[in-house]
Order: structure tokens, then C-alpha cells, then sequence
């Protein structure tokens, strides 16, 4: 299948081989190069003998083949700058390059052509799906660059900034290295994909199956390679700092409002999702952790709504706090409260992974009423909120296994984290019961577990998915909370009284290092009678709001509402105070 130059296009394209000492693979190569009638730009890095005479051999004849040799070795970086160079002179627009190892899948170069003839401004890079071949210590070190990328581009666009498997803009890159010196060798792929982002051209990514062949030659030097890698993301991190304003910018043009909570994308992606596990698998605790500072210092920069929400919080806590003279336990800000949450994401993979126990990492309060109620092994209701970690407590349950905690969860929310979770432990999944609305069909299914004597947990603070929908107005309560009036949904009062079953309140907050549960009877049954309904539901959203509220009061961190929580999706305010 002939691409001929791509000029029907818009491109000119031509393909960059850098080459060093791959005389045995090369061949294959050209070989599977051959079929797309691309000319190919082969650079000689200063090879040893065995291998120039490969390559003279090879090329010898061959109109379509241009071979450049460099007299010493220079570099990766340098040798496909001097095939650019050479594109360019040559009257090439787009040049592709291909590394001479054979890792890359060359049969998807007209998918790299196409997204560049759709946007020729941009560079097109491949994103590496591996197969087991893979080293893992490869892997591993490609999310670490992954992470400084995203902190050195406040974006997390560049999803793989290392894959040698991609197509430039010439001009545009050859505009860029006589800016800038560039790194010359492993560090130059990812440093020129981020100035390049930084002057403008950002980077599109197609999916391609990357292999590392058993006999495969690699010069990557793991000392001076990865000391060069670290000091290129030196200059890269304090040659982002007075671009921040520029990047956030950007940033803000792009990013689409959304409506409500439930059509909000996850921020975070799951490749960085998965490093931060391997981290604490690898280093525990204590890797994940100083690994979680750069990470949640980006989610903090960038994300502009979440901070916000989180600092209107906070000031509210401690306006309440100040008049009800309550002490607050620690300083308060918007970047702690943001590493609470990434602390409680991995306390919900250590819970499900089996390393937070009842009596070590976690505890009940004093004079809890649960023990009682699990004795019992009857069913009940558990209205849980945005504080606290209610899937710590159902991961501790699971492994019990004396009590079964059924979720209710939405399930346009919080997908990834959700299959990661499985990922760790499959039985993460179990009893999960997904909706997107409370109907009768939840009533009956949710009576069938009560009456096994299983315990269900609904969240009674997360407004219905639909709330902004016509009529949606009757569907939630206001109920003053930290001094202002909130929206409280009533599904989840109307379900409890519905299924006439006894209803529980449970937070699982973080005191002084460790989890504490506090575990407290609601009702024996919520009662909402039908001619003073209105009334009744009044009162019973009021005393979650105060019961909320309290235990707010008592670990403000623990809140993982990141949301104005006072303002339904598009109103511009919440109703006047009675």
C-alpha cells in the first residue's frame, strides 16, 4: 500500500532512521518499510565497521534510501536532527521516525500519517501497548518520566513522551533545536515533545503494539543515560515555573464545563493510576507518599474548580468552627485537604489488598453500637456521605466475612478507580449495585439483600443524577449545613423509609494516623407519613445535615467533595435563608 509522499494530504513525508550498531536488524526493517513507497533517511550514528558495511550493502542501488553517516557517535537526539535537517533540504513537510531495533509495529505508520495529515501542525506519536516482553523496570521508569512530563506541561495530554515511533512537524522542530540546545541522546524524544507543547505544537497518540525481540540491541546506559534524563527534567521543571501562567491558561481554554458531578471525567488517568500503585507495592506507604506530593501538587495547580470548592469548605468550617468555639484538630488548607484524598485513595487499595486490619490500621470508636448489630445478623441501612472512607469499611467487612456491605453506586462515577480496585482484589466488585436513579426495581432488590441480613450503604448527601432535569426541584432538600443551606437528595431518606428497615450512620475518618470508625443508630425506621411527608423528610435531612456536620467539624480533611456542594448543577444560587 503505497503512501507515495502523502501529498494528496497536504504532507510531504518522508521516514528518519536513526542507527547505531544495529547492523543484524536493520534489514528487517527496510524490508517492512518497503511496501509504503516512503523515502527513508538512514543515519549512520558513528556504527562499527560490521555495520556500515551492512548498510552500505543495503542501500546500495536504492533510489528510495539515503544514507548520512556521522564520523563519531553522537546521539539518538543528534542523528535524527540531522535526518530532519536533510528531510527538510529534500523538500519534506513530515518526517517519520522509526527506530532500528524492530520494536515498533510498522504496519500502523498509516494511522500516524493520517492523524498527521488531519493536523499538521501537531506531533503525532505512538502510544505503546507492550506485550509481556516488556522489562519491567522499563515500565516502571516510563511512568516516572510519564509524571514529570505531566508536572512540566501542567497537562496530562502527553500520554507517552518516549516512544520513539512518531511523526514531526520539520520545520517547526528544526525551528525548535535552533532555539534551544537539545538533548543529543536518550533524554532528547521527551524533551523535544514538551517544548514542543510549550512553543505550541502539542502531541496526538495512536495506539501501537511495541515488542522488545529477545536478540534486540539496546544502548540505553543506566548510569549516565539516567543521570542525563534526570537533569533534562531539571531544566524542563524550572523552565516550566514562569511559563505556569501560559500552561494554566491553556489549560482553561480547553477544559469544556461540565453539569453536574456524574458527567465529570476522572482527572486522573489510569496509567498514573496504576504507577502509584506499583509504588506502594514496591515501597509501600512511604514511596506512595513522596511520590503523592508532585502528583496532588499538579491536581492542585490545574485543577481550578476542585481548589476552589475546597477552599469555600474549608473557610466555612471554620467560620462554624469559631462560632460554636470548637477546636479544629490541624491547620487547614486547600493542599492538605487535596493529599488527604490521595492519602485515602491507597487506603482504599490497602483495604482491598488486606493490609489495613480491625485493631492495627483500624478501629472502631469507644462504645460503638455496631458490634452489637453485626451479632445480630439482621439487615439494615447505612447512610454514608462524602466524608470519611465507607469503602475502607467494606473492604474490612468482605474479608470479615460475617457482614456483607452492599454499595449503591452511580455508574458514570469514578469508573477507573473502580476496575483498579478490582484489579487488586476482585472481590471489590462483589455486591457493588449500580444505578443511575432510585425506582422501584432498587427498592426490591435492595429488600431481598435486607432480608439475607445484609447491609446496604447508600450516600445520602450526593444530589440524583437528574436533579436538573424538569421537576427536579421536588426531588432534594434544603438543610442548612456549616452555616449555609445545601441540597440534600431525597432518594435516599424516601428508599429508607420505603424499605422499613433499621438505618445507621458510618464515617470512617482519619485521627492521628489511623482510621476510626464511628458507627451510630439513626432510626429503628424512618417514618414519613403521608400527610405530613414534606415535613417529616424536613426533619429527617435536617438531622443528617447536623449529624454530617459534626462529624465534619470533627476531621474536616476527611470531606472528598471537590464540588460547590452548596449550589445545584447551573443555579446561579442557592434559595434565600428562611
Amino acid at each position: 500500500m503505497p503512501l507515495t509522499d502523502n501529498r494528496a494530504a497536504g504532507l510531504a513525508s518522508c521516514i528518519v532512521i536513526p542507527c547505531f550498531n544495529h547492523g543484524a536488524m536493520i534489514a528487517r526493517v527496510l524490508a517492512r518499510l518497503r511496501p509504503f513507497g516512503l523515502h527513508c533517511f538512514i543515519i549512520d550514528d558513528g556504527s562499527d565497521a560490521p555495520t556500515r558495511d551492512t548498510l552500505e550493502h543495503l542501500c546500495a542501488g536504492r533510489s528510495d534510501v539515503t544514507l548520512l553517516r556521522l564520523a563519531e557517535n553522537q546521539g539518538k537526539g543528534q542523528a535524527v536532527l540531522t535526518g530532519l535537517a536533510a528531510a527538510a533540504a529534500g523538500g519534506y513537510t513530515h518526517a517519520l521516525q522509526v527506530d532500528a531495533d524492530g520494536q515498533h509495529q510498522l504496519e500502523d505508520i498509516p494511522l500516524l500519517l493520517r492523524a498527521a495529515a488531519g493536523a499538521p501542525d501537531k506531533l503525532i506519536s505512538g502510544r505503546p501497548l507492550y506485550d509481556r516482553s516488556v522489562p519491567r523496570a522499563r515500565l516502571y521508569g516510563r511512568y516516572i518520566t510519564h509524571l514529570w512530563v505531566w508536572i512540566e506541561t501542567l497537562s496530562l495530554s502527553l500520554q507517552d513522551s518516549m516512544c520513539g515511533f512518531r511523526v514531526y512537524p520539520i520545520a517547526a522542530t528544526l525551528a525548535l533545536a535552533r532555539r534551544v540546545r537539545l538533548g543529543k541522546r536518550m533524554d532528547f524524544d521527551t524533551e523535544v515533545m514538551v517544548r514542543l507543547y510549550w512553543q505550541g505544537n502539542e502531541s496526538l497518540f495512536v495506539p501501537t503494539r511495541v515488542i522488545y525481540p529477545a536478540d534486540g540491541l539496546s544502548h540505553f546506559d543506566g548510569l549516565r543515560d539516567n543521570c542525563r534524563i534526570s537533569w533534562m527534567h531539571t531544566r524542563l521543571f524550572f523552565g516550566m515555573l514562569p511559563r505556569i501562567p501560559t500552561l494554566l491558561l491553556r489549560n482553561r481554554r480547553r477544559r469544556r464545563p461540565r453539569r453536574h458531578w456524574s458527567g465529570m471525567a476522572e482527572r486522573h488517568g489510569a496509567p498514573g493510576m496504576r504507577f502509584m500503585l506499583a509504588a506502594y507495592r514496591h515501597g509501600g506507604r512511604r514511596l506512595f507518599n513522596a511520590l503523592l506530593y508532585p502528583v496532588i501538587g499538579y491536581f492542585w495547580l490545574t485543577g481550578r474548580v476542585q481548589r476552589r470548592a475546597s477552599e469555600q469548605y474549608l473557610q466555612r468550617v471554620k467560620q462554624t468552627a469559631a462560632l460554636k468555639g470548637i477546636e479544629l484538630p490541624r491547620p487547614l488548607s486547600s493542599f492538605r485537604h487535596f493529599m488527604r484524598f490521595g492519602d485515602a485513595m491507597l487506603d482504599k487499595l490497602a483495604g482491598w489488598q488486606g493490609d489495613i486490619r480491625l485493631g492495627e490500621q483500624i478501629d472502631f470508636a469507644a462504645q460503638s453500637p455496631a458490634q452489637p448489630d453485626i451479632d445480630r445478623q439482621r439487615g439494615l441501612l447505612i447512610l454514608a456521605s462524602h466524608l470519611g472512607d465507607i469503602e475502607v469499611c467494606r473492604a474490612l467487612a468482605q474479608g470479615s466475612g460475617r457482614v456483607k456491605i452492599n454499595a449503591l453506586v452511580f455508574s458514570a462515577h469514578a469508573q477507573r478507580f473502580q476496575a483498579l480496585l478490582s484489579q487488586v482484589n476482585p472481590d471489590a466488585g462483589i455486591n457493588l449495585i449500580p444505578v443511575t436513579d432510585i425506582g422501584p426495581d432498587t427498592a426490591i432488590l435492595l429488600r431481598q439483600k435486607l432480608d439475607l441480613g445484609e447491609w446496604v450503604a447508600i450516600v445520602g448527601d450526593r444530589t440524583p443524577v437528574q436533579a436538573q432535569q424538569r421537576g427536579a426541584g421536588r426531588r432534594v432538600v434544603w438543610s442548612d449545613f456549616l452555616g449555609r443551606p445545601a441540597p440534600f437528595p431525597q432518594g435516599p431518606f424516601v428508599l429508607a423509609a420505603a424499605l422499613r428497615c433499621p438505618v445507621a450512620l458510618m464515617f470512617a475518618l482519619k485521627e492521628q494516623g489511623k482510621l476510626r470508625i464511628y458507627y451510630e443508630h439513626f432510626a429503628d425506621r424512618l417514618e414519613l407519613p403521608r400527610q405530613q411527608r414534606q415535613q417529616a423528610l424536613q426533619q429527617t435531612v435536617d438531622r443528617y445535615a447536623g449529624r454530617l456536620q459534626h462529624y465534619c467539624l470533627r476531621s474536616p480533611l476527611d470531606w472528598f467533595n471537590f464540588f460547590d456542594f452548596w449550589r445545584l448543577p447551573d443555579e446561579q444560587a442557592p434559595p434565600p435563608e428562611a
